[in-house]
């Protein structure tokens, strides 16, 4: 229940902002002056506004969602040699990564995971579950640390937000131009827009997002082969191995992460073809075998 009201406000304050926004810049309508054609411009500014503005946004409140979400707890002094290693090992890997330090936290989940997100380089977050903690031994964990650190060094989370900016707006743009276009020329609404523009307009929607999500899935997948090759180069090559091994063996057991941390976090579930198409992560051994052949 905490999530669900989590997500609604978070969505909603988007919303919210995204309408203030487009009436100040007065690009509240679509159609032209006589309401008849589309307004392109208008139509674009709306698209862009929307499409940019929700992800951006998301990605300014991730930390902030993603703390409550998982109920993680931000280490601000160590209480304990586990949470003092945890501290000291993500504080040198930002060091070498050339990164500000990012806050670490843990959160209470049964399953071995962790995830990095945060609006920028030098202000980000790096949390681990405690079933990480629990499963897998320090060299292992220094691995996972490294592929998070790594994630940030390389801009991830900004990139991602930037990339689901510009497939959110071509989906809002084209749905609108396909809505428009079925109601003139098979409905023959001559002025405003009729309730074909909508139902098609909700259909196109839904079509063009799912070939949206593809091509950020397929982005999500790439990021992570990278952040693999950066967590071996900050840790080593043997141990980024072991800690991927180690998820191959606890792969039995779902990832707890709600749906929105998905594509940030080390591990995601999916095995057959089509799923594939729609997975934020490659395959464990996909993963391994890439490691492997690294030099």
């Amino acid at each position: 229940m905490k999530r669900i009201v989590l997500f609604l406000v978070t969505n909603l304050a988007i919303i919210l902002v995204l309408s203030i926004t487009l009436r100040l810049l007065g690009f509240e309508r679509i159609l032209d002056a006589q309401g008849i054609g589309l307004d392109i411009n208008s139509l674009l500014v709306f698209a862009a506004v929307f499409g940019f503005g929700g992800s951006l946004i998301s990605l300014a409140m991730s930390k902030w969602t993603a703390k409550r979400m998982t109920g993680a707890q931000v280490i601000d002094m160590p209480r304990n040699a586990q949470e003092h290693w945890l501290f000291t090992t993500v504080q040198r890997q930002a060091q070498a990564a050339g990164i500000g330090m990012p806050e670490v936290a843990i959160y209470e989940a049964s399953d071995v995971n962790a995830f990095a997100t945060g609006m920028s380089k030098n202000e980000a977050l790096v949390a681990v579950s405690t079933g990480l903690l629990n499963n897998m031994n320090q060299d292992e964990a220094e691995a996972v640390l490294a592929h998070e650190v790594s994630h940030i060094a390389n801009g991830d989370m900004v990139t991602l937000a930037l990339i689901q900016g510009v497939v959110n707006t071509f989906v809002i743009f084209f749905s609108r131009v396909i809505g428009h276009t079925v109601d003139r020329v098979i409905f023959k609404t001559e002025e405003g827009h009729g309730p074909a523009f909508w139902v098609t307009t909700i259909i196109a929607e839904l079509l063009l997002g799912v070939l949206a999500t593809i091509i950020v899935m397929w982005f999500s997948r790439q990021r992570e082969f990278r952040a693999d090759a950066g967590g071996a180069s900050l840790a080593g090559k043997n141990k980024m191995i072991a800690a991927l091994r180690r998820l191959q063996i606890n792969s039995q057991q779902p990832a707890q992460l709600p749906d929105q941390l998905a594509a940030f976090g080390i591990s995601s579930d999916g095995s057959n073809s089509l799923s594939n198409l729609f997975r934020t992560h490659p395959t464990l051994e996909e993963r391994i075998a890439a490691l492997e052949m690294q030099n």
